[in-house]
């Protein structure tokens, strides 16, 4: 059962409660169980540097801050997606003229991947805009990931929702990581996507976790969501039977055409909180940074490492939208004193 606190306590009392009580395996009665949203809420609510510091503290306890991993994602798949995520560029009620095209070929796939693990990412993930894929794809995205992992690669792939069957097939493939982000809290999401349910995505995580692949799964933030859906949307990952190894936190890209436009931008201090938070919710996952980061300068990706995030998608396009390119990500690093993992991380 979660810690409780009394209500009259004030909001760093809380936190400072609330990490004390998860603060080693073998401590508190309350070291081990779910956060409640309480716990969670006090912990965002800190002054700044406290919760940095907090953060930064639990990361050192769990990784090398000085390191971080690298990852690629492909589009092997453009377009033509039936769901209407009102943020995305490859949805079908998208007006912005994009052409559906086929599944990628097999040595377009493996080109990329030579290209990406030459450049320093330890993981390749592939993505394709489906809502789901078909039994005909699978073939081809076996052979995927069985030759990318023979590169010496570790595998990821987003095509969308997953059944046990096509979960197992992946895993029989060997498929290291499954990406299927939750977008934002439960109660927000019937804003944002009205093609499935949030029941749906948890549906897709427990049979990807039960086919034994592991789970990337975060957010988006500028939806137009509030402070509370960010929290509850990481309360949601953190309180999964096993929380996601990886944990991508995007800031919206306003994409043209779509429902989200004209979206206002993420208050940059905002966002780093939560990065933050995550850190402390799931302090042994990846945090990566993912889509925004064109937007971020290199002071707010600094302090977004410094709260706890450690892995970052390379190169200069994911999916549709611009990403940094790699000179500007090597600048950025050499500066900061971060190197790449030179091992796969566990």
């Amino acid at each position: 059962m979660p810690c409780t606190v009394e209500k009259h306590e004030k909001p760093a009392a809380k936190a400072a409660q609330a990490m004390s009580n998860r603060g080693s395996e073998n401590g508190a009665s309350c070291s081990v169980g779910r956060w409640s949203a309480e716990e969670a809420r006090a912990i965002y609510n800190l002054p700044f540097n406290d919760l940095l510091f907090r953060a930064h503290s639990l990361h050192r306890e769990n990784f090398d801050p000085n390191r971080i991993q690298l990852s690629k994602l492909l589009n092997i798949k453009t377009g033509g997606c039936p769901e209407d995520c009102g943020y995305c560029s490859q949805s079908a009620s998208a007006e912005n003229g994009l052409k559906a095209s086929k599944l990628m070929g097999i040595e377009t796939v493996l080109e990329e991947a030579r290209k990406a693990k030459a450049a320093g990412a330890t993981r390749y993930c592939m993505g394709a805009a489906w809502r789901s894929p078909k039994d005909r794809d699978m073939p081809a995205l076996t052979h995927m990931i069985e030759s990318v992992k023979a590169m010496g690669l570790e595998t990821c792939m987003t095509l969308g929702m997953l059944d046990s069957d096509k979960a197992e097939k992946l895993a029989d493939a060997g498929l290291d990581y499954y990406n299927h982000n939750i977008d934002t809290s439960e109660r927000f999401y019937p804003a944002v996507i009205t093609t499935r349910s949030f029941e749906d995505r948890l549906d897709t995580l427990a049979n990807v976790r039960n086919a034994g692949i592991k789970v990337c799964s975060g957010g988006i933030l500028g939806l137009g969501e509030g402070a509370e859906d960010r929290i509850d949307m990481l309360l949601t990952l953190a309180n999964l039977p096993e929380p996601p190894e990886s944990v991508p936190i995007n800031m919206l890209i306003p994409m043209p055409g779509t429902r989200l436009a004209n979206a206002a931008p993420v208050d940059p201090l905002e966002f780093i909180r939560v990065v933050a938070l995550a850190r402390i919710l799931m302090p042994k996952s990846h945090v990566r940074l993912t889509a925004g980061r064109t937007a971020m300068s290199d002071e707010m990706q600094a302090l977004c490492f410094f709260a706890g995030a450690n892995s970052l998608f390379m190169g200069d396009t994911l999916l549709t939208a611009a990403n940094p390119s790699d000179d500007r990500d090597t600048s950025l690093l050499r500066r900061l004193g971060i190197q790449a993992e030179t091992e796969q991380p566990a």
